[in-house]
């Protein structure tokens, strides 16, 4: 594994807004950044990230079933008690899932150990399945990169044969938060793929679904601008934010087939990181990670303190074995929290900007597959929203 520098594309960023890919800078600051790249040999790829990603996942998912009938696990990921039997009802009726990211600690050498899942609304899909892979075909065009140069990337592909085989309602309603680029950007991703795929896709803004019927009775049903009946609705929207929505009674009273379904909400929640430890101790691409209870000791050297609920390193406090402590801002402040032993990130130099750059890899799950991978890049310790994006190369 290596960091290589590589001149920039020219005019990229015209081509960026073209596909529209028009987050790929923040605040002034880049978000994507071709400066660098990574480089890793097959044998890496296949064994130590690819491998392990299919394995983690499998145990994940032998754990969910187990988790929906148990209150002591549904209590500890804080799920309502009010969700309980819909959650449990999700995962038994086998409502299908589509895609998930697991965010990896690699450094080349020894086994990959697992940070966290983002398995209910991870972003950065289209700059792994699309943009990067376009970076790659182009600089083998320029001749900058040879030949036989390859990206562990089949993130697209996967994609698209999971809206083949998935059976969805027709039309099939894809939401997100109508100011949110980012997000907005993800799901016009999506939704192309998926009318790659044959489906008849539409875009609502979630402020734009509206709610018919009688929460007394159970007849709530959600319904697009015109009043039509949403049955299948593909949402960038954390579960944990919809089961605290005025609408939330909708959900489980209606018939809208969600993707992804109520069971992920078990897998996108930090607390799955502790029932993993307790019931898979010692594995090689594990962590240490326990609940933080009212008698925890105040946290130590070598640990990680994260929300149950946190996204991009929001609210993430960590203690480094030297005693330095680094925390990120955020709005998760106020729930319950889980601390994993530290496994530092792998830090690189980053000649363009003169500095150091701590790096994570973030392995793409499609369906039971491992479909790709995706770096991010980042001053500290902790991975943020404002963390770069670099691409990757397979060469040996």
């Amino acid at each position: 594994m290596q960091r290589i520098n590589i001149t920039e594309r020219a005019n990229w960023r015209d081509y960026a807004e073209e596909v529209g890919f028009d987050f790929h800078t923040f605040d002034g600051e880049p978000y994507w950044d071709e400066t660098a790249y990574y480089q890793f040999s097959l044998q890496q790829i296949e064994e130590d990230l690819e491998a392990p990603t299919e394995e983690l996942h499998q145990m994940v998912m032998d754990m969910v079933g187990d988790i929906t009938r148990s209150e002591e696990m549904l209590t500890q990921l804080n799920i309502p008690r009010d969700y309980w039997s819909y959650v449990w009802n999700s995962w038994n009726s086998g409502e299908p899932h589509l895609y998930g990211r697991m965010d990896l600690v690699y450094d080349g050498t020894g086994p990959a150990k697992l940070l966290e899942l983002n398995y209910d609304t991870p972003t950065s899909l289209f700059e792994t399945g699309f943009f990067q892979w376009v970076w790659l075909e182009d600089q083998i065009r320029n001749g900058v990169l040879p030949g036989r140069a390859d990206q562990f990337n089949s993130l697209q592909d996967k994609i698209e044969q999971a809206f083949i085989q998935l059976e969805l309602p027709t039309p099939f309603y894809f939401t997100s938060v109508r100011d949110n680029a980012e997000d907005r950007g993800t799901v016009n991703y999506l939704m192309d793929i998926a009318a790659q795929a044959g489906k008849n896709v539409r875009y609502i803004a979630l402020e734009d679904i509206g709610v018919i019927g009688d929460a007394k009775d159970g007849s709530q049903q959600f319904v697009d601008m015109d009043g039509e009946p949403i049955r299948g609705l593909f949402k960038l929207y954390p579960w944990e934010f919809m089961v605290q929505e005025e609408f939330a009674r909708a959900v489980t009273d209606g018939n809208t087939q969600m993707v992804e379904p109520a069971w992920k909400m078990l897998l996108s929640n930090k607390g799955i990181l502790p029932l993993l430890w307790a019931r898979y101790p010692d594995h090689p691409n594990l962590l240490p990670a326990f609940f933080e209870t009212a008698s925890s000791e105040p946290m130590a050297a070598g640990w990680v303190r994260k929300p149950l609920f946190s996204r991009e390193g929001a609210n993430v406090d960590l203690i480094t074995t030297g005693g330095e402590q680094i925390s990120a801002a955020g709005p998760y402040a106020d729930g319950r929290y889980i601390r994993q032993a530290l496994h530092a990130l792998p830090k690189f130099r980053d000649e363009y900007r003169n500095a150091d750059a701590y790096t994570m890899i973030g392995s793409w799950v499609v369906g039971d597959s491992a479909a790709g991978i995706c770096i991010r890049e980042d001053a500290t310790l902790i991975t943020k929203d404002s963390s770069r994006f670099l691409p990757h190369i397979i060469l040996d």
